[in-house]
């Protein structure tokens, strides 16, 4: 993904990557997709869903290859047949179809300075795709992959009253019953005759036997292999039933951090739970929200309460991520910063420039030794964060600028910073190292190589 823009062949596959490096890495080829335009419709959309055939894709392909040979302009004729031999060749690389489908875009884009470029990308979706689609136009169609980004999260439902419980999970558009059953507890009058106390001790015997019931059940279904399987819960139900299993000592306590909302509703079984539904979409829909805004707040914690155990800025987090010390690795989504390899013509001395988007277009950051320097190397630094944040041994979280945390953290520090296994006196580190981290105009040196962060 780091070169979709900039390479001829790109091959996107959800092999050992995490879910959420993943989906950052569709919305960015989404991104450079939409951008692109072709000179005629000479570029290839081509979605075989899971389960597909490659053969009944080939013949399809041969079909349409000779009905381009028909196409009048001479020009966008052989830009046609060119994106079809292509397709036809990236496919070739495919004994089958991959468990969750294929997605292949090919054909000649145009740039910036006039000239045309043959862009082969091939992606092995992380999750199922179910769609089909042979498109030859101006423009990469995208629409598949949009759908890819929708929240897969799962939900769980807890809907308990005085009749009965039910379980049920909520992904997508999708839900599913797990269990359910029926309890007869008695009310709160008995019958005449009966002792008043016994009748309350049995009332309150059998409520305590149905709510460590349903406290059972809910470990059960919510926790598999000591993990919990869901993102969130939604208690729902009249009366108190919901509150006292929340409170309940039997509740499991791994699931009490996941309880997202208890909503009162009106009926129970399988229209209370649509009703739990209805009425928690709002909080469902903020929950990545809540994690990222969860996740910058803990981070400003560390800094007002001064522990060291943080980095803010290109130069200290990049310091700390060779370190090791890194953790958590925290980078705005949109980080406009991007990273250098350039190397001095007379001396062969290389250097890492990390520059912003202005500092790049500034040619006296690219002297090295005296000298300017040849460019070997230009990649967006949070496609380099992407590509070797494991090798750092940190966790990679992206974070947007949409929340007031989130703007904070992007307009004040910079949009990168990170959580650290331990502390770190960056300031004493400048001053120790001060002969060869300030020599001549500020460059930071390490063992290796000469780096430079702007």
């Amino acid at each position: 993904m780091a070169g979709a823009n900039r390479s001829d062949d790109v091959i996107l596959n959800s092999g050992e990557e995490d879910a959420n490096i993943l989906q950052w890495r569709i919305k960015k080829l989404i991104q450079g997709l939409n951008r692109q335009r072709g000179a005629g419709t000479s570029m290839i959309s081509l979605i075989i869903p899971a389960g597909g055939q490659i053969a009944r894709v080939t013949r399809m392909l041969d079909v349409e290859f000779g009905t381009a040979q028909n196409i009048k302009s001479r020009t966008n004729r052989l830009s046609v047949l060119s994106a079809i031999t292509s397709t036809q060749q990236r496919l070739k690389l495919y004994p089958r179809v991959p468990p969750n489908g294929l997605v292949i875009y090919c054909g000649k884009i145009m740039l910036d300075d006039g000239k045309d470029k043959q862009v082969n990308i091939d992606i092995e979706p992380f999750k199922p795709i179910n769609t089909s689609l042979y498109m030859c136009d101006k423009k990469f169609h995208t629409e598949a992959l949009k759908d890819l980004l929708e929240s897969d999260d799962k939900f769980g439902f807890i809907v308990m009253d005085g009749s009965g419980c039910l379980f049920g999970t909520l992904s997508g558009n999708t839900r599913e019953t797990l269990h359910k059953f029926n309890v007869d507890l008695p009310k709160k009058h008995g019958r005449g005759g009966q002792s008043a106390l016994r009748f309350a001790r049995l009332r309150m015997e059998k409520r305590h036997n149905y709510v460590k019931k349903v406290a059972e059940l809910a470990t059960h279904f919510f926790i598999t292999a000591d993990k919990i399987n869901v993102t969130g819960l939604v208690l729902a139900g009249h009366a108190d039933f919901k509150t006292d299993l929340a409170s309940s000592d039997m509740f499991d306590s791994r699931l009490v951090p996941k309880i997202l909302k208890t909503v009162d509703i009106s009926y129970g079984g399988e229209n209370g739970f649509n009703q739990a539904i209805e009425l928690s979409q709002e909080v469902l829909a903020g929950v990545k929200f809540i994690q990222e805004k969860k996740l910058i707040s803990q981070y400003f914690e560390q800094i007002s309460q001064d522990s060291g155990r943080y980095c803010f800025g290109i130069s200290d987090t990049m310091r700390a991520l060779e370190m090791g010390a890194v953790e958590t690795l925290i980078v705005y989504e949109n980080l406009e910063h991007h990273r250098f390899v350039v190397r001095a013509p007379s001396t062969q001395s290389e250097r890492v420039l990390i520059l912003s988007g202005e500092q790049a277009r500034d040619p006296n950051n690219f002297i090295v030794d005296g000298e300017n320097a040849e460019v070997l190397d230009n990649v967006p630094l949070v496609d380099f964060l992407a590509l070797h944040y494991k090798r750092y041994g940190a966790v990679l979280e992206f974070v947007t600028n949409r929340s007031q945390e989130g703007s904070q953290f992007v307009r004040g520090l910079g949009g990168i910073g990170g959580l650290l296994r331990y502390q770190v006196d960056f300031l004493t580190m400048d001053v120790n190292d001060e002969a060869a981290a300030l020599a001549a105009d500020g460059d930071f040196m390490d063992e290796d190589q000469d780096e430079y962060y702007c």
